[in-house]
């Protein structure tokens, strides 16, 4: 399975927040990643939408989390910015043309497998994925020195 970049930026931009702790620009974003602001603007105010994150504009303004880490679920997140997985044709019905259909095995061992990802990712929060070293060599890496 693999996660379009829009769920990939998304959970690059709440780790940099996580990590971040307090209000920060989108270019800083931007740099720190190496990705467009254009990309970004769609990703946080996604992400914004959906209570991840807290946009303000103008003097003293910026964005930050809109939640506590520890209350962000890693596999909500993906599900929320992934449309559903279609891994095989059989998963789409619109589209499906598959002549074995009705007998194939393998869409249901293909669900069971997309599920069990999604269960793995709901048992980390963002808080779990910045902790401890992996968070301070992110954040040496990604965050301006003061």
């Amino acid at each position: 399975m693999r996660l379009s970049l829009f769920s990939d930026y998304s959970l690059r931009v709440l780790m940099f927040a996580a990590l971040k702790g307090e209000a920060f620009s989108l270019s800083e974003v931007a740099e720190a990643y190496s990705i467009s602001r254009h990309h970004l603007v769609k990703v946080v105010n996604y992400l914004a939408k959906l209570g991840y994150l807290e946009t303000r504009r103008g003097r003293g303004g910026g964005i930050s989390l809109g939640m506590p880490a520890e209350e962000i679920r890693i596999g909500m997140v993906v599900r929320r910015t992934e449309d559903s997985p279609i891994i095989v044709e059989c998963f789409d019905p619109q589209h499906n043309t598959c002549p074995i259909n009705g007998s194939c095995r393998l869409k249901g061992a293909l669900a069971q497998a997309v599920n069990a990802f999604y269960e793995t990712l709901d048992r980390h929060t963002l808080s779990d994925l910045v902790a401890g070293n992996a968070g301070a060599g992110m954040k040496k890496q990604l965050l301006p020195k003061d």
